[in-house]
Parts: structure tokens; sequence; C-alpha cells
């Protein structure tokens, strides 16, 4: 007989989900935001681009700089501590996969750029606006998920925005 809980889920479903939870690791969401951030600085410095080329470059950078954090984690720590399976390999890609995913959001952002009639430089800011937010929300997600005071959250949100902040002013920098 499997024992279920009020939501329905079988317990060791639910263990197996808490577990996860627990052990969630955001560093590479608010790594990843501060990366495609830069990306949008650095297409922007080059001169002009086309909107598809950002895209492609915002979500290949996140997909290389995802495998060398597999790589780096799997040679590096992994190696070192423990034999590694074929299942360790896909933990460290499901932990590492935040680099990627923080690039989707400023992606979409270049994409839909047209729609509110936005040239080159307005999509550039958008861009780097959507990666700046990004970067606060995984920071505000990891500290609420392990359990942080509002106060301590707050703080992490207000690194997270000057380092944002930072970046930005890189851009005006570059930019003139």
């Amino acid at each position: 007989m499997t024992v279920r809980g009020a939501d329905g889920q079988p317990s060791a479903v639910r263990e197996r989900r808490a577990r996860l939870r627990a052990h969630a690791d955001y560093t590479g969401g608010v790594y990843g935001s501060m990366l495609a951030a830069s990306v949008v600085i650095g297409a922007g410095a080059l001169g002009t681009y086309h909107r598809t080329e950002l895209v492609v470059l915002l979500l290949l950078t996140g997909l290389v700089f995802w495998a060398a954090h597999v790589h780096a984690q799997l040679f590096g720590a992994r190696l070192a501590d423990r034999p590694w399976s074929g299942g360790t390999v896909w933990q460290v890609c499901r932990e590492e996969w935040p680099i990627v995913k923080a690039a989707v959001p400023p992606a979409v952002a270049v994409a839909v750029s047209p729609l509110f009639g936005l040239d080159l430089a307005g999509t550039a800011w958008l861009a780097l606006a959507v990666a700046v937010a990004g970067q606060v929300g995984w920071s505000v997600a990891a500290a609420a998920r392990a359990g942080a005071t509002r106060r301590l959250i707050a703080l992490g949100a207000a690194v997270n925005l000057l380092l944002g902040l930072l970046i930005v002013l890189v851009k005006i920098v570059v930019s003139h």
C-alpha cells in the first residue's frame, strides 16, 4: 500500500521533491543573469547587430558557460570526492542548468522588442533591465528557499541590484 499525503502524491515523491528543493542552488541563475547582461553590453559595444544574432548569442553563451561549469564540477570538485556515474553527470547538468535558464528572459526581451517599437539601443536597454531583474529575482529566490529572514532577503536583493547597476554603469561608459 502506498502512503499518500493530503496532496495525493505518494510520500516518497513528496520527500524526494522536498530534498531537491532543500538542495536547490540558484548560484547559476544569478551568475547566468550577470553573464547575459555582460553579453548585451558586449554586443552593443561591438556595433550594430541583428536582434536574431543577439538572441542566439545570449542562448549560446549560456549553453557554453553551462557546459564549462558542468565540466569544472565534474573534473574539479566531483572527481576528487568520489567516482562519478551517469547519474552524477545528470545531477551536475541539472544543478548548473539555471545558467542557461537565466539567459532566456533577456533573449525573449530582445525577440519581442520590435512589438514595443524599440530600436536596437532600446532593445539593448530592455534586455539589460530584464537581465538585472533576473539577477535580483534569482538572489531573492535563493535566499527565500534557504529560509532567510526578510531582512536578509532584502539585503541580498539590494546587493544584487547594486551589482546590476554597476553593469549598467559599464554600459553607459562603454556607450560613450
